[in-house]
């Protein structure tokens, strides 16, 4: 593909959105072959609002619970049991973001649609967020599904959009797309023969899936195992929603805070559990001050610099994300190199919510940046980092992070100050490293499930990519 084409404007009108991007171009103007539109092969779903006063205890999936293989981890929420760790999803739900797709629908992700989090709907016991695209195939649902995944990955990528940082999926560029009438036809006429080769396949895939765990449910569990923790007790008392205090609860802290979400009692319950298994905290083993990075400007950014610039967005999937980074100039690293990384640093978002206490830890000593002003830096001294970095992602850290944090709205924020004061689990080096071990050896397994999942999926694409090439 040429960075530099000839196009007569004529070619600008006969294409309905008026694109004019290089990558659509080339595609655009390359279509040689027999084709089928979008309304041979499936119908967009028009959203329709929900009544969400009718939803009780049900299951939701926002883009971050899809995997690249298109499996899912939905939260589970209640109405009846809102609080400060998925009051945003709630938010979002109650601005309209929710819909509810039927067995042998496919959504696309509008977002970053290379990524392939594109979701084959099997069982119709979860609700989505409407930042997908929903569309019903007129062929049979598995076979489209994994061909949209193989042989018609190219043509999505293709006509999708550089958005605000990254490439996103409209509707209206999947209805530019042409289908190859050949492959379609190979699909139709052999639906009997492929279906009988994948189903078992199939069925090998939803074993494997049934075995996994996501990574935050094995590390509570290795938590909660080892410190014998009581959560049906915490989530009782957590539906206690009228209690009374006494006034020296309210002036008992730096800055006389009143809120609920401080005073509340499963935090204090939280909190004195985690006192009674350790009398030390954060500032105890930090090797210097925990500081806030350091702001800045977009015309200091340097597309050729050599060192990263890393925002709370790419620390928002539990690790440091060098894909979409932006980069800085040495001049801009040297200014700051007080607020640059090394290996075994902790990063923590302390702003927005859905970001606010994300964790990552830096794990590759070559890596050389600048941390954001929103994020903050912790250096441990005498402690395991890889431990301290499980326990940050703890529910039991996670929630006093959400219950001492300040702010309304999206704009709340936790500071350094607060943070050096969170009980600290104090367990001997040895001890730390064999709980850390645990956990990745159990995430670990999950690597290796994942592999097997997606070895089995390449069979099923294998076997479709045979059929159109025979």
């Amino acid at each position: 593909m040429g960075l530099i084409q000839n196009i007569k404007l004529t070619s600008f009108i006969k294409e309905k959105t008026i694109r004019f991007d290089v990558k659509f171009l080339d595609y655009y103007n390359n279509i040689n072959y027999n084709y089928y539109t979008y309304k041979d092969l499936f119908d967009f779903i028009e959203y329709k609002k929900l009544d969400i006063s009718k939803l009780d205890d049900f299951k939701y999936v926002e883009i971050g619970n899809v995997t690249k293989l298109g499996d899912i981890y939905p939260v589970s929420l209640s109405f009846d049991n809102r609080n400060e760790i998925n009051e945003d999803y709630f938010k979002k739900i109650e601005k309209g973001d929710i819909i509810k797709p039927k067995k042998g629908d496919i959504l696309l992700s509008k977002i970053r649609p290379y990524l392939n989090k594109n979701i084959l709907i099997q069982d119709e016991d979860c609700y989505f967020t409407k930042a997908m695209i929903q569309i019903r195939p007129k062929i049979n649902s598995t076979l489209f599904y994994y061909t949209l995944r193989t042989s018609f990955f190219d043509l999505i990528n293709a006509v999708s959009r550089q958005g605000k940082g990254y490439p996103t999926l409209r509707e209206e560029d999947l209805k530019s797309i042409k289908f190859p009438k050949l492959i379609i036809d190979a699909l139709i006429l052999s639906k009997l023969k492929l279906l009988k080769k994948i189903e078992p396949i199939e069925k090998e895939i939803k074993d494997l899936k049934s075995q996994k765990k996501e990574h935050l449910e094995i590390i509570n569990d290795v938590f909660s195992d080892e410190l014998k923790f009581d959560w049906d007790k915490f989530n009782t008392i957590k539906k206690e929603k009228i209690f009374t205090l006494s006034l020296l609860h309210f002036s008992n802290n730096k800055d006389l805070r009143c809120g609920y979400k401080f005073h509340n009692k499963e935090n204090q319950f939280l909190y004195d559990f985690l006192t009674s298994k350790t009398t030390k905290k954060i500032k105890d083993f930090i090797d210097e001050p925990i500081v806030l990075g350091k702001s800045i400007t977009p015309s200091l950014y340097d597309e050729d610099g050599e060192h990263y610039y890393i925002a709370m967005s790419n620390i928002k999937n539990y690790r440091f994300d060098t894909e979409d980074c932006k980069k800085v100039g040495i001049k801009y690293f040297t200014d700051n190199k007080n607020k640059s990384i090394q290996l075994n640093d902790i990063l923590l978002a302390r702003s927005g919510e859905g970001t606010i206490g994300k964790v990552a830890l830096i794990e590759d000593e070559d890596v050389k940046g600048i941390f954001a002003d929103f994020t903050m830096r912790i250096r441990l001294t005498n402690y395991n980092q890889q431990f301290a970095y499980y326990y940050f992602r703890s529910d039991f850290f996670q929630y006093l992070v959400y219950t001492h944090k300040k702010g309304l709205g999206n704009n709340t924020n936790i500071f350094p100050s607060q943070l050096q004061e969170f009980p600290l689990l104090d367990f001997d080096l040895k001890h730390q490293q064999r709980l850390a071990d645990k956990i990745q050896t159990q995430i670990n397994s999950q690597k290796y499930i994942d592999e097997k999942i997606k070895n089995k999926q390449d069979e099923i694409s294998k076997i479709i990519e045979d059929c159109i090439n025979e």
